[in-house]
């Protein structure tokens, strides 16, 4: 699914974000990656949804070099993609239903299509009776579910979750977590960035583990370690 090769980024000052990173993540898995702050794991994400380009080396998407994606179409790629950030980024004057079908607007989907494709996604993360309510009304937890819901709603082949649980009490965050593993037990990919120990140790699935921009441990049953 995605293949780093050799894969190095360069920041402005000669600051090594990643250095010679090889990397293979198959269709399916569901993948913490964890490290201290600036170990580069959001750079590592960023990269795979081509919104920073590495100075060495290549990555691939299912097979596909990013490099050789046209910035034209940038956009189709990244359908492919969904993800979900600290702060959650919704549109404070659209209600949660319409930040949700935002991003099928923008793609010209049409009315009935939109009314097909929200409800049955906003119930999937557990907001069905939320769907009118604005950002402000929700505590943290709906507010990620809601952001969680628009990622979702092209049916990405892969879901990058970047520290989603930061801003959010232990059982929002535990809710959160179980919804990550059910969209991961449909068929997505799922690499989540996180600092929290807890969730990584209990969830006993493949870690990526970062430290000044190299890979020191990846275990396909492993816990948090830096």
């Amino acid at each position: 699914m995605i293949k780093f090769e050799k894969v190095s980024k360069i920041f402005p000052g000669d600051f090594i974000a990643l250095e010679d990173i090889d990397l293979f993540i198959g269709k399916g898995e569901f993948v913490s990656i964890v490290g201290q702050s600036g170990s580069g794991k959001t750079t590592l994400l960023k990269l795979i949804y081509a919104e920073e380009q590495p100075e060495k080396g290549r990555i691939y998407f299912n097979k596909r070099p990013l490099d050789g994606i046209k910035k034209k179409h940038l956009p189709f790629f990244r359908r492919n993609i969904g993800t979900v950030f600290q702060d959650f980024k919704l549109l404070p004057q659209k209600t949660v239903f319409e930040n949700v079908a935002y991003a099928l607007e923008v793609e010209g989907e049409s009315n009935n299509e939109i009314g097909e494709k929200v409800p049955k996604i906003l119930d999937i993360v557990g907001l069905s009776d939320k769907m009118e309510k604005h950002p402000n009304q929700l505590s943290g937890g709906e507010q990620q579910r809601a952001s969680l819901a628009r990622a979702l709603i092209h049916r990405p082949l892969v879901l990058i979750a970047d520290e989603p649980t930061g801003n959010l009490d232990p059982i929002s965050t535990w809710e959160l977590v179980q919804l990550l593993l059910k969209v991961n037990e449909l068929g997505t990919t799922v690499l989540l960035a996180t600092h929290n120990k807890d969730i990584v140790d209990k969830l006993g699935k493949r870690v990526i583990a970062l430290d000044k921009g190299r890979v020191i441990h990846d275990h396909k049953k492993g816990k948090y370690v830096i």
